[in-house]
């Protein structure tokens, strides 16, 4: 079982216990966060609550996610682009508009589909049935590297690293305005967003410590060509934290701008080198992708715009 364990405080009083786990806990519904409540999978202080608990102050939430159980996940005969592949992990270059793993609305054309297929059994089960090998994820409309666990062991030594700050991921993206600064570092706790749940936000409530350093690439007046590293790995971070700073990422439909100039599959974001240790031999291993075709299309587009 997963572990989430959510703080409340003193502005949070009267809120009932299944509103405001929905609210502050990622990907748990309203409904679902009731059914949690209703199975005992939710205590305040150690004591389980009834639904209509309403929180009294500062106080912890412990949530015990169950493993899912009766989804059947199919192997699929979906290409991969692998980087680099042994017994212990494999290295993919995802795609922009594939999703990692399955969920609500996503149950096949998934990576997960795609690496059941190529994999077999040979994938860690630390993260279930849904999400086996899944050590880190990459957002749909985000192309990149990321990197899969093929036994429990590697998994837990590469979480380790990534938990640790030890493991490097630099990304690029298309940035809306003129970053005027070489370097800027963007220090801001990230957690769920109040009023909607399917966003995240820079906050202090219910929030986890989240650092990106940017580095200017290069400039287009509008558009600032950017490397983004990633310090920590909370959910949409390089998105929330480009937002925060009022330099959003090109093409974000949920943190970008209305109107954006140029039209874009989704969000100018690639995750272009990883690197890390190799669980096994302790090997220093870095993997760097090429910018993708739709990131070079809309680079040229960007020249023809502002130049």
């Amino acid at each position: 079982m997963e572990n989430i364990v959510i703080h409340t405080a003193a502005e949070d009083v009267g809120e009932r216990i299944d509103k405001f786990i929905s609210a502050n806990a990622d990907g748990i519904s309203r409904s679902y966060a009731s059914k949690l409540i209703e199975d005992g999978n939710v205590s305040i202080n150690g004591k389980a609550v009834a639904k209509n608990y309403k929180i009294k102050g500062t106080e912890t939430i412990e949530i015990l996610l169950p493993e899912p159980v009766g989804l059947d996940i199919v192997p699929q005969n979906i290409p991969l682009d692998i980087v680099y592949e042994d017994n212990d992990l494999i290295v993919i270059n995802k795609p922009q508009g594939m999703v990692v793993h399955p969920a609500a609305g996503n149950y096949d054309g998934t990576l997960v589909n795609a690496l059941l297929y190529h994999c077999g059994d040979n994938l860690s089960a630390i993260n279930g049935v849904v999400r086996p090998g899944i050590v880190h994820r990459l957002d749909k409309d985000t192309s990149g590297l990321l990197v899969v666990a093929k036994n429990n062991d590697a998994h837990l030594k590469l979480a380790e690293q990534l938990k640790e700050r030890k493991a490097v991921r630099r990304y690029n993206a298309v940035l809306n305005g003129n970053i005027k600064n070489d370097s800027v570092t963007v220090n801001a706790p990230i957690g769920r967003h109040p009023t909607d749940r399917k966003k995240m936000c820079v906050s202090d409530r219910n929030a986890r410590e989240a650092v990106t350093h940017i580095n200017v690439l290069k400039r287009y007046g509008r558009y600032t060509l950017a490397e983004c590293v990633l310090e920590t790995g909370r959910t949409h971070q390089i998105r929330v934290h480009t937002a925060y700073i009022g330099h959003s990422v090109v093409g974000d439909p949920v943190y970008g701008i209305k109107k954006e100039a140029i039209k874009t599959a989704g969000q100018l974001l690639h995750a272009r080198t990883i690197g890390f240790k190799h669980p096994r031999t302790g090997e220093y291993m870095e993997f760097t992708s090429d910018l993708p075709d739709y990131f070079k299309n809309a680079l040229e587009k960007i020249e023809k715009i502002c130049f």
